[in-house]
């Protein structure tokens, strides 16, 4: 059969009109999967209180950092908690917060940890792999300099760890060995800050939440926090077997999984700090998260294209000039993906920037179309100013070319 531009553009229309209603579809369930969330968040949970160790990493100073520093230093936690801050270098500017943090609150343990050994390329990690060894207690809570949360937030990751209960059919339960937790963003200054956190609160938590509900728990962690035993640590192999991996929040929650425990979420959320992007700074940023994904779940990352129904919507309606059944589609598909937006934006993470910027999201989903496209080829990345070629969860650093 001979494929004549009309018959190529009723193929597109087709084609189209099924990824909006798939993207529909996508929506519903990532609304149904806030409204389970919003049921577990208010659930009452045992408390669990033993000693916890919260390691940071820093590396310069960030956003807000100090204010992120001082809510770990305003908990309402009956166990012992030491706070903990590791730096390659005493030269980093981060020591001079962290001595200022030492005089704010001088009845809490805080220590600083030089951690000198490059033990791999992602930094971060090897600094964490040299203060887990200086750190007194058998519950590891490791989280970003910039990550601010509750006064609650120790006592919501801790109840997670409670021995568990057998299930209904009798059987026992696997022990929970890591918790990690849902995170907003908070922008900073620019459109591409706001882009950032527009996109954290109402599609990338999305796509948690939904494999939560569909995958029965989560198998990963998420940087936000990572709260591990020491036993689960163990025996998932430890932080040294991940000082080259780039996306080392998933791969401790894939291997504690493995090992045989649980990866839990907890009822907090928690806030990120997103710098003040320029354009660069944030397709860089993203283009790494795209192919960080692709390169950890690359089924996972295929399946992202079904996630895009307002784009396949608009897509639908310019090649079908306009038609009526098209208008209607882009209209309920609209209205769906405020409606997620919102859900999980404002009522399951608290964002209270999301209302303002839901004028955003059309435009923003375009963009995160478009990286998602650019995600498909390519190995490299840039991290911290540096480019590394990534394969296979592993980091290897690329030289610069001469010229």
């Amino acid at each position: 059969m001979l494929l004549t531009p009309h018959t190529l553009a009723k193929a597109v229309e087709l084609l189209t009109t099924g990824m909006t209603l798939v993207g529909m579809g996508f929506m519903v369930v990532a609304i149904a999967s806030a409204q389970a969330y919003l049921r577990f968040q208010h659930r009452r949970m045992p408390a669990f209180t033993p000693g916890v160790s919260i390691l940071k990493s820093l590396k310069g100073l960030d956003p807000g950092m100090l204010d992120a520093f001082r809510s770990h230093c305003r908990q309402k936690y009956v166990g012992e908690i030491e706070l903990l801050f590791g730096v390659a270098s005493l030269d980093d500017p981060a020591v001079g917060a962290v001595e200022q943090l030492k005089q704010e609150y001088p009845e809490m343990p805080i220590r600083l940890v030089e951690c000198p050994e490059r033990l791999g390329a992602n930094g971060k990690v090897s600094t964490l792999a040299q203060m887990a060894e200086h750190a007194r207690h058998d519950y590891l809570l490791i989280n970003d300099s910039d990550i601010t949360v509750s006064p609650h937030y120790v006592a919501g990751v801790m109840a997670r760890f409670a021995p568990a209960a057998a299930r209904k059919d009798g059987k026992p339960q696997r022990q929970v060995g890591l918790v990690t937790a849902l995170y907003r963003g908070k922008a900073h200054g620019t459109l591409a800050s706001r882009f950032e956190a527009l996109g954290i609160s109402t599609d990338f938590m999305a796509g948690v939440l939904v494999s939560r509900l569909l995958e029965g728990g989560l198998r990963y962690g998420l940087g936000s926090t990572l709260a591990v035993s020491r036993e689960a640590l163990e025996k998932s192999g430890g932080l040294l077997a991940l000082v080259d991996h780039l996306a080392d929040d998933y791969e401790l929650g894939t291997r504690v999984d493995r090992a045989g425990y649980r990866v839990a979420l907890s009822a907090e959320v928690v806030e990120t700090a997103i710098p003040p992007y320029d354009w660069r700074g944030f397709f860089d940023h993203q283009l790494r998260w795209m192919r960080t994904v692709r390169d950890a779940r690359p089924g996972g990352y295929a399946g992202l294209v079904m996630t895009h129904g307002l784009c396949w919507a608009i897509l639908n309606f310019l090649v079908s000039g306009m038609s009526p059944l098209s208008l209607g589609l882009l209209g309920l598909s609209y209205f769906l993906r405020l409606s997620q937006a919102v859900m999980i934006g404002t009522a399951v993470l608290g964002d209270q920037q999301v209302l303002a910027s839901l004028w955003l999201v059309p435009l923003r989903d375009v963009v995160a179309m478009g990286l998602w496209v650019a995600g498909l080829g390519g190995d490299t990345i840039v991290w911290r100013g540096e480019r590394f070629a990534l394969k296979d969860g592993r980091l290897s650093r690329k030289e610069e070319s001469a010229g």
